[in-house]
């Protein structure tokens, strides 16, 4: 039941961004939307956008839980980008937001969680710190999240395929090759 609410909260926020900024709707006008007290949304979210959050989180569990390895990140990636695309009112809107950094922080905890486990698989076997392996994480997540805004800036008109295919193009072999390049480093190794 407590999801079902919750859910119900998500379709009423993303109906009415249909129609106006994310500056201009109220818990009211949520509350409203999907039949509900006030109390009712503040037992569930904190504000507005812990809602934005929570949209995200959910969307980005059931598209990329399977396709976080070397073999199936691309899938992943794909799926993330087909998500946003879907939801194309709803990310413009928020990103267009005076507060257009927290979809920025949502993006980037949805692409690490997407390439924490490539970079782990990728390190098996080599003499690597959790510390090189999370700067290679972060480096390649920073990477994916600048590919992400700009197709997001640039309003969505490339297909998601497009975009992944090119990342994968200039990526290819570099998870591995990167992580090779720290061990060395780390053991002195030339």
């Amino acid at each position: 039941m407590k999801n079902a609410t919750k859910k119900a909260i998500a379709e009423a926020l993303k109906h009415l961004l249909l129609k106006k900024p994310i500056t201009k709707i109220t818990i009211n006008d949520i509350a409203e939307e999907c039949g509900i007290s006030r109390m009712t949304f503040y037992y569930h979210f904190k504000d507005i956008y812990d809602l934005v959050e929570w949209i995200c989180e959910e969307e980005a569990r059931s598209v990329i839980s399977d396709n976080r390895t070397y073999e199936t990140w691309e899938q992943g990636f794909l799926s993330l980008l087909e998500t946003f695309k879907a939801n194309k009112p709803f990310v413009m809107n928020i990103y267009h937001s005076v507060e257009r950094e927290q979809i920025e922080r949502y993006m980037l905890r949805l692409v690490e969680k997407l390439l924490d486990d490539v970079v782990r698989e990728q390190a098996y076997g080599l003499k690597i710190s959790d510390a090189g392996k999370h700067s290679v994480s972060a480096f390649y997540t920073y990477a994916f999240l600048g590919v992400v805004l700009e197709w997001v800036r640039g309003g969505m008109i490339i297909t998601p395929q497009e975009v992944v295919r090119s990342t994968a193009t200039i990526i290819q072999g570099d998870f591995r090759n990167s992580l090779e390049n720290v061990s060395r480093m780390e053991t002195g190794a030339k």
